[in-house]
């Protein structure tokens, strides 16, 4: 019996190194998984694997969605007035994600652009909201080039997150091979409707009749899956693929809304 709570153990290891190649984590897991394979399995689960899982992003998207249906400027006004009251680099820090939220983007982007010259310079978390600030203003080239620097310095920071905002960054930025081979990487590494919901959008955008066609069949048969609550967190994905069809496509996705 020993033997097998072993295997066990080690299956579950091979389980998540596997997941260390996958989505690109530092090497130096698969040393502490095979070395360690019960406490190391437990660690990777609660350090990296779990933060980055579907369940938990569904779980605090969930979360944001409730309180901003509650009071939709509540954190934004606590954010700024904190700021006004005590202007440290943190309290920017918030007010720009704040802003960003809030769809105010250009003040967001001025927010982020002066932390970048502060403490939290390095900050993954900063730069990451200041790319999408970035790339909420049409700043593509910019937003694209700070997209790049995180992943080069932590490729599994975000990492489907990173990969499709830089898609869109890049197809901005009129450089549609490398959006394409971006889309294509995400889709092949992490098949999720966010996934095929950013390269049809990108796909309608540039007019790819058969590929859309193609991501199209795919998104209709994952969305004859979902449940009202689904439905409910891939709202704002909806919105932007419904708009994306209707501006460039006969057929728009979900039609019953």
């Amino acid at each position: 019996m020993p033997f097998v709570g072993l295997g066990l153990h080690f299956l579950v290891a091979i389980f998540f190194a596997i997941h260390v190649v996958r989505s690109g984590q530092p090497m130096y897991w698969l040393i502490i998984l095979f070395s360690f394979p019960l406490l190391g399995s437990v660690v990777y689960f609660v350090a990296v694997y779990l933060p980055n899982s579907r369940l938990d992003r569904g779980a605090r998207k969930a979360v944001a969605i409730a309180a901003k249906a509650l009071d939709p400027t509540r954190e934004l006004r606590e954010a700024r007035a904190a700021f006004d009251y005590t202007p440290t680099a943190q309290n920017q820090m918030r007010l720009a994600a704040a802003l960003l939220d809030a769809g105010q983007a250009e003040e967001s982007a001025t927010h982020y652009e002066a932390c970048l010259k502060g403490p939290f310079a390095s900050d993954l978390d900063m730069r990451w909201g200041a790319a999408q600030a970035w790339l909420a203003c049409g700043r593509h080239a910019q937003a694209a080039s700070q997209l790049q620097a995180i992943r080069a310095h932590d490729a599994g920071f975000r990492a489907q997150e990173i990969a499709l905002a830089l898609g869109r960054a890049l197809g901005g930025a009129g450089r549609h091979d490398e959006a394409r081979a971006e889309f294509e990487s995400a889709l092949q590494r992490f098949g999720s409707f966010e996934a095929r919901a950013e390269f049809a959008i990108w796909a309608v955008t540039n007019a790819e009749r058969p590929l859309v066609d193609r991501l199209d069949a795919e998104i209709q048969q994952a969305m004859a899956r979902w449940n009202h609550h689904t439905r409910e967190l891939n709202q704002a994905t909806l919105q932007r693929l419904r708009a994306a069809f209707a501006a460039g496509a006969p057929r728009r996705p979900d039609a019953q809304g």
